[in-house]
């Protein structure tokens, strides 16, 4: 991000609106997916819009709608054993071209076929004039699973079960996604792709997700604009077990179309004041990184993606703790620990648990409200001081 005037990019935070909704039993249905919109849309007045129209952000994180996927004709194979996700592609026609070079031969380092990329249908005319000035092209990418995505297990006596195929077919894909970024940023660096100056000197490259569980729909739109801008979102055949919908105030920053949120595995409203310290600790620390899961990080670096928000670099870090083999609540757990004193015990258990990782990560302080899911599993929580107060309701259907 170039920083013009009194601007600084290190200054990234938000203030916005969250919501979740959550089939409690796991079924699907699209009366839950039109559920989380009108909980967006009810949180309008939680984002910022400009008097064109244009919205600060906003988005929705689903589960992988496979029916719906099915009935486009794109002919993916049973669910677990594919990847998707939306990218933001420049529209000047060359500089795609570069990019999706860069991100087929990714994906086909690592035994893996980039089987389809789908144009996503988008209504421009909801945009206010500033977002449709800086509007990227639009694809949902499709990469289909090799025959084993990661080398078997070596213990005496184990399986290699479905669910761990899946596991390790989700850390190849975060590691595709990573080199691909760090390709592009090189790309930019030597020579800048075309780009519009209301991006404040970035191009429009951005992969919102690419996951074999979840996905993400946003962009620099208003709550009231996203289900009009994606015409999926209103497709009877696109649903969802769970939901999360997130509406961005920012603050001191820019609005851009990559800082929409959700990001890949939660939302937040609120702000990490520890945001510089967080930073730079996991810049010092990632030349000692290492993670079996994952394997040689060198081309993983650098784990927090330069010039994005607060929230972008906590999704960052959560992102590659659970890849590493962490659990979503352990890994939450380690970047914002719960306040415990005297007044306000814990168990001995969960006392040793904070201890002994406050050696290894320090907290990511501030007023927050986090809402976050990896696709199966949902939760929420508050960081130690309660400052982002939230609340939920189980209904009678569940």
């Amino acid at each position: 991000m170039m920083n013009k005037g009194l601007y600084q990019s290190d200054y990234e935070h938000d203030a916005c609106g969250v919501g979740m909704v959550v089939n409690i039993h796991g079924g699907k249905s699209h009366d839950l997916v039109d559920n989380a919109l009108k909980v967006l849309e009810n949180m309008e007045h939680r984002g910022a819009e400009t008097r064109d129209k244009t919205g600060d952000g906003a988005g929705i994180m689903v589960q992988i709608p496979h029916e719906f996927i099915l009935l486009q004709g794109i002919p993916v194979p049973e669910k677990g054993k594919y990847g998707t996700g939306l990218v933001f592609l420049p529209k000047d026609e060359k500089a795609q071209q570069e990019i999706l070079s860069v991100m087929i031969e990714e994906i086909e380092r690592e035994g893996l076929t980039l089987m389809h990329l789908r144009a996503v249908p988008t209504n421009p005319e909801v945009l206010g004039a500033a977002a449709r000035e800086v509007e990227p092209d639009i694809k949902q990418m499709f990469v289909k699973r090799g025959p084993t995505p990661h080398p078997l297990p070596v213990m005496e006596g184990s399986d290699y079960t479905p669910d761990e195929e899946e596991k390790a077919f989700e850390r190849t894909l975060y590691i595709i996604r990573k080199r691909i970024e760090n390709r592009v940023a090189k790309m930019e660096a030597s020579t800048p792709l075309p780009h519009r100056e209301g991006q404040g000197g970035e191009s429009d490259f951005y992969i919102c997700s690419l996951s074999t569980k979840n996905i993400i729909y946003k962009g620099m739109l208003t709550s009231g604009q996203l289900r009009r801008y994606f015409p999926d979102l209103s497709n009877d055949y696109f649903t969802s077990g769970l939901a999360l919908v997130h509406s961005r105030f920012s603050t001191n920053t820019f609005p851009k179309w990559k800082l929409a949120q959700p990001f890949r595995l939660l939302a937040h409203n609120g702000e990490i004041n520890t945001i510089r310290g967080n930073r730079g600790w996991m810049k010092a620390r990632e030349s000692v990184l290492s993670s079996e899961a994952l394997g040689d990080i060198k081309d993983l670096r650098p784990i927090v993606q330069e010039g994005m928000s607060d929230s972008a670099s906590l999704d960052n870090v959560f992102e590659f703790l659970m890849l590493s083999g962490l659990s979503l609540p352990q890994a939450i757990a380690i970047l914002v620990p719960e306040s415990f004193n005297d007044k306000n015990p814990i168990s001995e258990d969960l006392k040793a648990f904070y201890e002994y990782h406050s050696i290894l990560m320090e907290p990511w302080d501030g007023p927050a409200a986090l809402l976050f899911s990896d696709g199966r599993y949902a939760g929420g929580m508050l960081d130690r001081n309660g400052l982002r107060p939230s609340r939920y309701r189980k209904d009678s259907a569940d």
